[in-house]
């Protein structure tokens, strides 16, 4: 697994992790990606090969066994943004279910980023995507 595989795996895995996948998830998920350098430049077949690639682990290994093979090959600042984009792809169909935040809760504990860090961005994240608006 490459990194830009490894990303994306994660990226899935946040939106896998409660056993369905939405449409808003779907389309957060592929928004997601497509503004990053490490998929800019992929044609809309290699995006269809690494998702099949992808699903395909996913089948066979389950959520966690994506994430740990994943998490291993991305950098510090890559755990970052992964976690930042997992934590958001939660929020995307507005509702955090249990299984998501379980999922979030793991992933931040498996990550190698410095004590109180993985919160700090869950927190942030979560504040990004509250509808303070609602009374």
């Amino acid at each position: 697994m490459n990194s830009a595989e490894a990303f994306a795996a994660i990226a899935l895995a946040a939106v896998a992790c409660d056993g369905s996948l939405g449409r808003d998830e779907a389309h957060a998920l592929r928004a997601q990606l497509e503004y990053r350098t490490l998929y800019s430049s992929s044609s809309e077949a290699e995006m269809g090969d690494l998702f099949d690639r992808l699903l395909h682990r996913l089948r066979d290994q389950g959520v966690n066994g994506l994430v740990d093979e994943a998490l291993p090959v991305l950098t510090f600042s890559q755990q970052q943004s992964a976690l930042a984009v997992a934590a958001h792809l939660a929020h995307a169909d507005r509702t955090v279910t249990a299984e998501e935040s379980a999922f979030l809760k793991k992933l931040s504990t498996q990550m190698d980023l410095p004590e109180g860090e993985a919160a700090s961005i869950l927190i942030a994240i979560e504040a990004l995507n509250r509808d303070s608006l609602d009374a």
